[in-house]
Parts: C-alpha cells; sequence; structure tokens
C-alpha cells in the first residue's frame, strides 16, 4: 500500500519520535508499504523552521536526502493536487493539511495523519 505521511508523521517517522504508537510504527516498517513525503512537507516545515518554531527544527534539505536515502519516495506537487483542494470540504484550515489531502485523493494514495480534524474528512486518511 502507499502511504503518504502527513507533515507531523513525516517528522516524526524521520526523528524515530516516541510519539509514534507500536501500531504506527508497525504500519511504517512494513516492507510492504511505500513511504511517501510531499514537496509541500517540505515546503511547510522550511517556511515553520525559518519563523522560528521550536517544533520544526530541522534542516529541511538534509531531512529530504535522509528521507531518499531511506527509500521514501517523494510526491510533486502539480497543477491537478492544487485545483483539487477546491472540492474539499471547509472541514480544516491548514493549507498544507489540505493540500496532502488533495494529493492523496488525487493519487489514491492513503494519507497517514495524528490529526484528528484531517482524519475526519472522507476519502483515504488513516489515522495513528
Amino acid at each position: 500500500m502507499k502511504l503518504l505521511l502527513d507533515t507531523q508523521v513525516l517528522l516524526w517517522a524521520a526523528g524515530n519520535s516516541k510519539r509514534l504508537s507500536v501500531s504506527a510504527r508497525t504500519l511504517l516498517n512494513d516492507p510492504t508499504n511505500d513511504l511517501c513525503f510531499s514537496a509541500a512537507s517540505l515546503w511547510e516545515i522550511t517556511i515553520k523552521a525559518s519563523l522560528g518554531r521550536k517544533d520544526f527544527r530541522v534542516e529541511p534539505r538534509v531531512l529530504r536526502r535522509g528521507l531518499l536515502d531511506n527509500g521514501y519516495l517523494e510526491l510533486p506537487v502539480t497543477s491537478q493536487h492544487a485545483v483539487s483542494v477546491d472540492g474539499l470540504p471547509d472541514l480544516h484550515r491548514d493549507p498544507f493539511d489540505r493540500l496532502l489531502l488533495a494529493q492523496a485523493l488525487t493519487e489514491g494514495i492513503t494519507l497517514v495523519t495524528a490529526d484528528a480534524l484531517l482524519a475526519t474528512y472522507p476519502g483515504p486518511i488513516r489515522k495513528i
């Protein structure tokens, strides 16, 4: 199964955070799953790190290289993804999360999130 990790889960996975439950670790470590990250997540991390957010203390270039070196697949943002955001119900205001969801829906990938509000959207979402 292809899994698109939302930004927070991506940071937790890359940092081997204790915030990941046993079931989440099992899901992410399952060799039959393809783990994907979005260019939108790196964009979000870059912006929030530059604003001094303490929960985004990571060098985006190093993170990207590490993800690729560890077999993660990079999902670029396309114009189709961008225009698909307009079809989403107005449940969540975070533009990055909305774009990630639009990517998952467009590509038929399961979005993995810890965000309870994001998980209320219909579609291929797995809350961990």
